[in-house]
């Protein structure tokens, strides 16, 4: 596969959990990233987890291996659009997933999700994985 890819949340736990299909296309693509946002949720999962010290392992490791961007105001402008555009729609999604969508649109990302609702989101490139 060819392009840059931001990974969401749900997709980098199922790399991170050795899900084969995902693993497979990781692999196969040219740049994948992570954002700021998607390193805090990650960590969340681990701090809240039964095997803190281990699933925080695992999320270092993670991010020396992926470059992560990190939110500055370019993001915020991208991030405020985004979100009056879901509102002028009435269709609000969670903020970290504004801040996410936000990321992949300013650097010109194609967002790896499961979650269907970025597809509300317009000028998103997505892939459902």
């Amino acid at each position: 596969m060819s392009g840059s890819f931001l990974l969401d949340t749900n997709i980098a736990i199922a790399f991170l959990e050795g899900e084969l299909a995902i693993v497979d296309r990781v692999t196969q693509t040219d740049s994948v990233l992570l954002s700021s946002t998607i390193v805090g949720e990650l960590y969340y999962g681990a701090f809240k987890s039964g095997r803190v010290t281990s699933n925080i392992e695992r999320v270092e490791v993670l991010v020396q291996r992926i470059p992560v961007l990190d939110c500055d105001r370019n993001t915020a402008k991208v991030y405020g659009q985004i979100k009056h555009q879901l509102r002028q729609k009435g269709r609000p999604l969670p903020e970290n997933d504004i801040w996410i969508a936000a990321i992949a649109q300013q650097y010109d990302l194609t967002l790896v999700s499961r979650d269907r609702h970025f597809q509300e989101i317009e000028n998103l490139k997505l892939e459902i994985w």
